[in-house]
């Protein structure tokens, strides 16, 4: 809608200053031209935007405006008002205080007729991002990171590595991500991009040096590079058929699927037996087993045969450990 591109063109002046007409066309997937007939319009109603030529003209916008925020569509509050329902984030990054400030300053400047769908929209939104039956993540470390990623310092971390045990490493924070209820810092250690589980930082401190950050870097697609690459370090999934006590199955689906591979659930597999058989796949071969191992006599694999013997062997030493 043209109402949109004339205030994205304002939100990029009050960010950039100056923009040449050919970087707004670009940014706003338009042409040239259209860009052209976009500053007229908004001069005409009144917004104190020109054109300047020569080699370092551009589009300006005259410092100090800001945009009326009361265009927003309706959606667009309820969208915004929903994100506040997402408080936690706020609160791990140590923002929740200035979440709320900015959505009182927002409230104010909506029209009545807005603010009560969004003020209701986002009430009724609850965001939980942990998984059944595990604890929250120790995000202490995380307000830290944030402020080095956005000074862009160097950090030297004390971190819990789950297979080194406890290193010191000087990293340059690149990004942070949040990924189904857990914080991870994309940083380089010595050149070589890592990821850093966040929960593992037992201590953080922001250096005066400032951070080596290529130029052009993609944080999320760094980030979709080192999840690729563990994901392939990982034993290949198994698909197994087991057979579950009548009044274990809902408890069987709600504590595997977490587990199983992504868009896979639990099926019903039509049998003679007086048991239910679920088929399932599993990510990871090992998790497999140690999922179905706890449900004991309540559940039992039928194939494949390696995962039945694999279930064997944890049971007969789980036994000689604990007898």
């Amino acid at each position: 809608m043209r109402a949109d591109r004339l205030l994205q063109i304002i939100l990029l002046l009050q960010r950039h200053e100056r923009l040449s007409a050919r970087d707004l066309a670009e940014r706003l997937e338009v042409s040239t031209r259209t860009v052209l007939r976009d500053m007229e319009a908004l001069s005409a109603a009144g917004v104190p935007v020109y054109s300047e030529r020569g080699r370092n003209g551009g589009c300006v916008l005259l410092p100090g405006y800001r945009a009326d925020v009361s265009e927003l569509t309706p959606r667009e509050a309820q969208a915004l008002f929903a994100w506040s329902g997402r408080a936690a984030l706020s609160e791990e990054l140590g923002l929740q205080d200035a979440l709320h400030s900015a959505m009182g300053k927002l409230s104010a400047t909506l029209p009545v007729e807005l603010q009560g769908d969004a003020d209701a929209l986002s009430g009724a939104i609850v965001v939980d991002r942990r998984r059944w039956f595990a604890e929250a993540e120790d995000t202490g470390a995380l307000p830290v990171l944030r402020q080095a990623v956005v000074k862009r310092r160097r950090v030297r971390l004390r971190y819990a590595s789950a297979s080194e045990g406890v290193q010191r490493r000087t990293v340059d924070p690149w990004g942070l991500v949040e990924q189904a209820g857990r914080w991870y810092l994309v940083a380089a250690h010595r050149g070589a991009a890592r990821m850093y589980r966040v929960s593992r930082v037992e201590q953080a401190d922001i250096l005066e040096e400032l951070a080596d950050r290529p130029d052009g870097l993609d944080v999320r697609a760094e980030w979709e590079r080192l999840r690729s690459a563990l994901e392939r370090q990982m034993p290949l999934g198994v698909d197994v058929l087991v057979r579950v006590r009548r009044e274990r199955v809902e408890m069987v689906r709600r504590i595997a699927t977490p587990m199983l591979a992504k868009g896979e659930v639990a099926r019903d597999v039509p049998s003679d037996d007086e048991w239910p058989h679920l088929r399932m796949h599993f990510r990871v071969r090992e998790a497999a087993c140690g999922v179905l191992l706890g449900f004991a006599g309540d559940v039992e694999v039928l194939e494949p045969a390696d995962i039945r013997a694999r279930m064997l062997e944890l049971a007969e030493a789980a036994v000689a450990t604990y007898r």
